[in-house]
């Protein structure tokens, strides 16, 4: 089995174009995002390990925030896919993406509706 690293952004709130249905499909929608990332590590980590020998989280949260402007996804896993496929280009170390989305636009009563996307490297 190999090591590896979980890098992990959670709970971030991200205005995206996305939706099926005419009141969603005009404005921006809130959505909760949260990544876990699987990155290829060294052996060890030592206090002077450099930054290279990771990832840097503003990585992951830019990922998930800085969508293309303008795009309306359709389905929220649009948005799932484009986040795994922006950190597989960024970086041949990220071998597993997680992302869960959270409509919060839909929630009644704190409850959490949305999916989680799991994609690895092929």
């Amino acid at each position: 089995m190999e090591d590896r690293l979980q890098l992990e952004v959670h709970d971030l709130e991200v205005q995206v174009l996305t939706g099926i249905y005419s009141e969603e499909t005009h404005l921006p929608q809130p959505l909760r995002i949260s990544l876990t990332v699987d990155l290829d590590c060294p052996a060890r980590y030592t206090p002077d390990s450099p930054l290279t020998e990771s990832k840097n989280y503003l990585d992951l949260k830019h990922a998930a925030t800085q969508l293309p402007e303008g795009v309306h996804f359709t389905l929220i896993e649009g948005v799932a896919d484009h986040i795994c496929d922006t950190l597989f280009l960024q970086d041949k170390r990220v071998r597993r993406v997680q992302v869960k989305i959270v409509k919060l636009a839909i929630a009644e009563d704190g409850e959490a509706i949305g999916i989680t996307l799991v994609r690895h490297r092929r």
